[in-house]
């Protein structure tokens, strides 16, 4: 059976930051710092999803999806990222998944969506290794309690943005600006990636993967110098999370300063390379690569121009999905397990009209484009069994706060009214119609 379904995440929606037990987020803490997000907005309320979740579920329901990616949030569990579980805060996932269960849609929960516990953070976060063998402490608690109903299960959500952001450039949380020296975030990361899905199995769970950001690399021009650049942003941001995971090796790190690197203990790639049932893509757009003008990192980001861009100034390329899947499929080869579409949206100035619609024109075409392109790579090869939105509701959008939109269902933040949006119609009636992929 074909996936279709919608994305969200435990800080973006849920709301409940000090209810029932949980623990401290290094998103609660960064976000109450001045000037961290835009006009100092946080996920203490957002979607208020934690007492309005029948809600949520009524909206997948009428929408007819089959499945829908959340995440458990980790402090709510666990509220210091260690000892026993906080039962409260399983209670809540537990009613959720019965909820989805007798609905007819597939619970597809993420283990670790950027909410790690403050206290972790506090001891090092993910430059520590003791954080990965702890969060494979908590797949287990999370399983052990969820894996009888939940089959498919996703450890980690784009391990490359939360180095890249939290740790090297320091614009999410925890907030560090390490640049190279953010790297040893990255293996312990996929360490505990690796840990969690023996965790995870030990717990009879039936599916495990993980979802990786992934981007095709474009250089901005032939010259060398630019080609060079790609190839090594390419390295970064995608066969750094990718090859450990589907060929038990790392890349050559050497433009980032690495060569042998201290972090890697033997058997660790072994353990990270763990067999997977299926591996999650987030697209978004391609990234296009020049030769750096300056000392620092070895590429410069160059734009891509020509193209219609997203209320977040994202350049909007729909057959990069396409060239992404088929290049996957190309480099991997029967490494590459089934690929699942974990992500993909858009985000628009999403504004009700006097009748109350949203007319969210742009984006209706932005997912037919997108759907159209992955049903491209899979006439070309790619075994893919899944495809999930951007989301299911306008939520806290990290570091730019409540200002960016990519919900299928609108929500009024002062009032927490959902109002379904003209993507909403659209996808609804796209399924019952059966959607391509069943064929």
């Amino acid at each position: 059976m074909f996936l279709w379904g919608t994305a969200t995440a435990a800080y973006q929606i849920e709301g409940a930051a000090d209810e029932d037990g949980r623990g401290p987020s290094v998103w609660d803490t960064f976000s109450r710092e001045p000037g961290r997000t835009r006009d100092g907005h946080t996920g203490d309320v957002a979607c208020d999803h934690y007492h309005r979740w029948p809600e949520d579920v009524a909206l997948l329901s009428d929408l007819g999806v089959n499945a829908y990616r959340f995440s458990l949030a980790w402090p709510r569990i666990q509220p210091r990222g260690s000892g026993p579980a906080n039962q409260k805060g399983l209670d809540f996932y537990d009613r959720l998944v019965d909820a989805l269960l007798a609905a007819g849609i597939t619970p597809v929960p993420t283990l670790f969506h950027w909410d790690l516990p403050q206290a972790l953070e506090d001891g090092g976060g993910w430059l520590a290794r003791d954080t990965a063998h702890r969060f494979a402490e908590y797949a287990a608690l999370a399983a052990e309690r969820l894996a009888d109903r939940v089959r498919m299960w996703i450890t980690l959500n784009e391990p490359f943005v939360h180095m890249a952001y939290g740790y090297a450039m320091g614009v999410h949380a925890p907030g560090r600006a390490l640049l190279a020296g953010a790297l040893p975030a990255a293996h312990h990361q996929l360490l505990g990636h690796g840990l969690a899905v023996g965790a995870l199995r030990a717990a009879g769970a039936g599916q495990v993967l993980i979802t990786n950001n992934c981007t095709p690399v474009w250089p901005a021009s032939d010259a060398e110098e630019d080609r060079a650049a790609a190839r090594a942003y390419d390295i970064l941001h995608n066969r750094l999370f990718n090859d450990p995971v589907l060929l038990g090796e790392y890349p050559d790190l050497s433009a980032y300063g690495v060569g042998r690197w201290d972090v890697v203990r033997d058997g660790d790639l072994e353990v990270i390379a763990a067999p997977l049932d299926g591996i999650g893509i987030n697209y978004y757009n391609p990234t296009r690569i020049a030769a750096p003008s300056s000392d620092g990192l070895p590429f410069e980001d160059a734009g891509i121009p020509g193209y219609p861009t997203t209320a977040f100034g994202w350049p909007i390329v729909p057959d990069g999905l396409r060239e992404l899947l088929v290049r996957l499929k190309d480099r991997y080869g029967e490494a590459l397990p089934p690929v699942y579409v974990t992500e993909n949206g858009c985000s628009q100035e999403d504004v009700p009209g006097p009748d109350g619609v949203v007319d969210d024109r742009g984006r209706i075409a932005f997912l037919e484009r997108h759907v159209e392109a992955m049903e491209r790579a899979r006439r070309e090869g790619v075994d893919v069994r899944g495809y999930f939105v951007w989301s299911l509701l306008d939520n806290f959008e990290w570091a730019e706060g409540y200002h960016q939109r990519f919900g299928l269902v609108h929500v009024d933040f002062a009032t927490q009214r959902r109002t379904p949006k003209a993507s909403y119609a659209w996808f609804r009636d796209f399924l019952a119609a059966g959607g391509r992929s069943e064929h």
